[in-house]
């Protein structure tokens, strides 16, 4: 009898030898249908497969569109019996169904690829079934963002905390000698496990919530999508995610419990939600979570409403349309006005252990276009220098480097010899731009690591024919500002790694 492993080694060998990988399936169901699937809807691939009985079309129709597919081609593709047997496929007449959802991905950003064992969509083509209690996600918008946050580093050891399909250990274990993965939903661990053999990589999984089953064991990297929906804990929950916490307590204990479980220079990376509390600043409170010895950088993509956030959530559990619908907003909207929530913020967390005396945090609401992957830039920003503790003095005695890649734009009104605006723009990370005068752009652009930023300044200031003093008072805290967001670095690296 082939064991598990077998099972899942000859099935990633089907796959391979179908080519049931991301650019295959993606040129396979065309433009038209990978725009459609993403809407949730099937009849734009369906349409491009007609015609085909090839294994690639075969599985796409089977694990993708969640179509029924007779015994012949199943058979041709895979080992349909020992999926049978594993709970991959359901037989069903004289064919096949699949009962997950198993389908390939990669990330051109790291090189991670490989596929993913998840439950199917529930309202696929607008169908009417409510999402199971512990259903478990696949590749998610969440998920990808998360992934985009952590950084592309080698480590020891790598906790996957709140694991569900096992997307984020596919991409550490590439980078980590050793990755344990937790969850609260036994589902979730048994198709990570299933995730995990079909990609041949080890990944020790655990149950539990929070920190529980990793106990006092420390990590160099920690990953977390938790389950962070803002909900009341009346009706049905998905535990993917609501917790069954007040509030936005889950993500508070996801940060405030970390510190233990971190190694010294280890780092924290999640996406999630935070409360808009009214009368309250949310940056005082998620400020307030990280613990001593940690440094953090919240970063708000986007701030919703309490109407549109609950109808994204009503309608995600399958809801709309649905004859208790009013009275389940109702009771959402009864929710959020007795904890005072006027909003709900949603973004990424970065925090380092860093062994600071107290706790250094940024927070900034940045909902622009970002260049991803991100992580390597949001890390920067908490090991730049920490520019309210060093003196003018102390910045203008430095050779200072502008960030590589940084290029100007300029705008002129025609007819005009001299730019109207000067701006400079980041290429990578946050892609932050700055507009700058004469005397800000001159100085930035002699920034080459060799000067100190007192000659520089000194310099500029003789060709402008201006004061040295009165030109270094205007610009210092443009200067501050600009190294507290990496523009400018130390010459040789101090402050930035």
């Amino acid at each position: 009898m082939n064991t598990y492993l077998d099972v899942m080694k000859r099935l990633r060998d089907d796959f391979m030898r179908a080519d049931y990988r991301t650019d295959a399936v993606l040129n396979a169901i065309g433009p038209h249908g990978q725009m459609a699937l993403a809407r949730n809807h099937t009849m734009a691939a369906t349409r491009a497969l007609a015609g085909r009985d090839d294994g690639l079309a075969t599985l796409i129709r089977l694990f993708v569109l969640q179509q029924w597919q007779p015994a012949g081609p199943v058979g041709r593709a895979v080992g349909a019996a020992s999926l049978t047997e594993l709970g991959l496929l359901t037989a069903e007449g004289s064919g096949f169904r699949a009962a997950v959802d198993v389908r390939p991905f990669a990330d051109d950003t790291d090189g991670t690829s490989g596929w993913v064992v998840s439950d199917h969509t529930a309202t696929l083509d607008t169908r009417d079934i409510p999402p199971a209690p512990d259903l478990v996600l696949g590749i998610s918008p969440a998920s990808i963002s998360l992934a985009q946050i952590t950084p592309r580093r080698s480590v020891g050891r790598a906790l996957d905390l709140g694991t569900g399909s096992g997307v984020q250990s596919l991409h550490v274990a590439r980078r980590a000698r050793q990755v344990v993965a937790t969850d609260v939903n036994p589902r979730a661990l048994s198709l990570a496990n299933l995730t995990f053999a079909l990609n041949g990589i080890t990944v020790e999984t655990r149950l539990g919530s929070l920190y529980d089953p990793v106990q006092s064991e420390t990590f160099d990297l920690i990953t977390s999508n938790p389950p962070f929906v803002i909900s009341p804990g009346t009706g049905p929950r998905l535990v993917y995610r609501e917790a069954g916490r007040s509030s936005d307590d889950l993500m508070k204990d996801v940060i405030t419990l970390a510190g233990p479980h971190l190694t010294d220079g280890g780092s924290l990376h999640i996406v999630g939600n935070w409360a808009h509390l009214r009368g309250s600043s949310w940056s005082e409170r998620v400020a307030a979570w990280i613990p001593a010895g940690c440094d953090a950088f919240f970063v708000e993509r986007e701030i919703l409403d309490p109407y549109e956030y609950i109808e994204i959530w009503l309608a995600d559990a399958g809801l709309a349309g649905k004859p208790d619908y009013v009275a389940r907003y109702t009771e959402w909207l009864d929710y959020f006005d007795r904890l005072g929530i006027e909003g709900v913020g949603m973004g990424w967390i970065t925090m380092v252990k860093s062994g600071s005396a107290s706790p250094r945090v940024l927070c900034e609401s940045w909902p622009h276009p970002v260049r991803q992957p991100v992580a390597q830039d949001l890390v920067a920003h908490l090991r730049a220098v920490d520019v309210q503790s060093w003196s003018d003095a102390q910045i203008m005695d430095l050779p200072w480097v502008l960030a590589p890649g940084t290029m100007q734009e300029t705008a002129s009104v025609p007819g005009h010899e001299n730019p109207s605006h000067v701006v400079l723009r980041r290429a990578d990370g946050l892609m932050r731009a700055v507009e700058v005068d004469s005397g800000l752009g001159g100085v930035l652009g002699a920034c080459d690591g060799e000067l100190t930023l007192a000659r520089i300044i000194a310099a500029v200031a003789q060709l402008m024919q201006a004061d040295p003093q009165a030109l270094t008072n205007d610009l210092m805290p443009h200067i501050r500002q600009l190294i507290s967001q990496t523009w400018l670095t130390p010459s040789g690296g101090t402050g930035v790694s």
